[in-house]
């Protein structure tokens, strides 16, 4: 039977905001990864690879693999991926509120539901539809007018609400259901607590610490980890000393990406301490490249693999370069606490 998506979900590709962004290389659909439906777990697909089908050197488990890239290499326009699969469940897009002059707040299913009806009225709405679960909304928005006053958010690509209710997604996947939802209007019922975007965003901005990511860039990791003197050692002991302090993913509500950056954190207080003893044996000292490094490999081997792991953040893995954020999150804080004490 043909399948013509344009007329299942006639509103999404009418959309405006939709078609301005139709012709960026960054759409993809949400797959299961890995054969097992019960383990697995769904991510943006590599749809090229999808489409032109597995090579004999391909290491990756099931028939799907992640989306390492946010180009043409994995991705492609929506008018191509509406083409080569009409009957996918869903659309898939990396955002770049930079380049893209949107942003989307992303209600989640458990925000209480006055709160979320203020968030439906929220002016200036270009796309509103409910989430994968059904429960929840995506709100596509003109990118903020103060996107600039809050210089410790500006490099953030994602400002959480602190209970997790919602999220401004500033630099990141977002999955379409095609699926329109109603918006209210301003002037229906009670105040609402946002009088616009901006309202919203600079309650999360202001609360949002320094941005670890804006400068994790600064940090030059090579292609290859440098000869490390002591490196075994330093990784077995970081192990070793966070096994028992480590946090579960239930800690967080099964978020992984905060979950890892939590294990990330525990392993670099444990490396801290083997890195000063070895420090000290040697007569030198670890600079920042060095210290990603190792906590990146110690990340590898008590981190679970994932779909995420295979792509790219500023030009290396993914969990290398959250070691990097990590690392120059530490070193910040570690500045500002030096500073404070003079």
């Amino acid at each position: 039977m043909t399948v013509d998506p344009l007329a299942l979900f006639p509103e999404f590709y009418a959309n405006p905001t939709i078609q301005t962004l139709a012709p960026v290389r960054r759409w993809t659909v949400s797959g299961q990864l890995g054969d097992d439906p019960a383990s697995g777990h769904k991510a943006p697909i590599d749809v090229r690879h999808l489409l032109e089908g597995c090579r004999p050197e391909c290491r990756h488990d099931g028939p799907l693999r992640g989306a390492f890239a946010l180009d043409s290499t994995c991705l492609m326009s929506l008018g191509e991926l509406v083409a080569a699969l009409p009957k996918a469940a869903n659309h898939a897009y990396y955002l770049q509120s930079h380049s893209d002059g949107v942003v989307v707040v992303d209600v989640e299913p458990d925000c209480p539901s006055d709160l979320a009806a203020d968030l439906l009225r929220l002016p200036g709405v270009l796309w509103a539809e409910t989430s994968m679960s059904g429960r929840g909304y995506h709100l596509v928005m003109p990118r903020p007018k103060n996107l600039h006053d809050f210089p410790h958010a500006a490099h953030k690509r994602v400002l959480r609400q602190r209970n997790g209710w919602f999220e401004i997604l500033l630099d990141h996947w977002i999955t379409f259901t095609r699926r329109p939802v109603e918006t209210g209007r301003a002037g229906d019922g009670p105040p609402a607590r946002f009088a616009s975007l901006e309202d919203l965003y600079a309650a999360l901005a202001e609360n949002a610490r320094a941005s670890a990511a804006g400068s994790a860039g600064e940090i030059v990791t090579d292609e290859e980890m440098p000869d490390i003197p002591g490196a075994h050692d330093i990784v077995a002991a970081a192990i070793a000393g966070s096994e028992d302090r480590r946090k579960d993913l239930s800690d967080f509500d099964h978020d992984r990406s905060r979950w890892e950056f939590s294990v990330l954190g525990t392993l670099y207080a444990e490396q801290v301490q083997a890195m000063n003893l070895h420090a000290g044996m040697r007569q030198r000292s670890y600079s920042a490249r060095d210290q990603t490094w190792l906590l990146y490999t110690a990340a590898v081997e008590v981190l679970p693999k994932r779909a995420k792991h295979t792509e790219t953040r500023n030009g290396r893995p993914y969990l290398l370069d959250r070691a990097a954020s990590l690392v120059a999150d530490r070193q910040t804080r570690a500045q500002e606490r030096s500073v404070g004490d003079v």
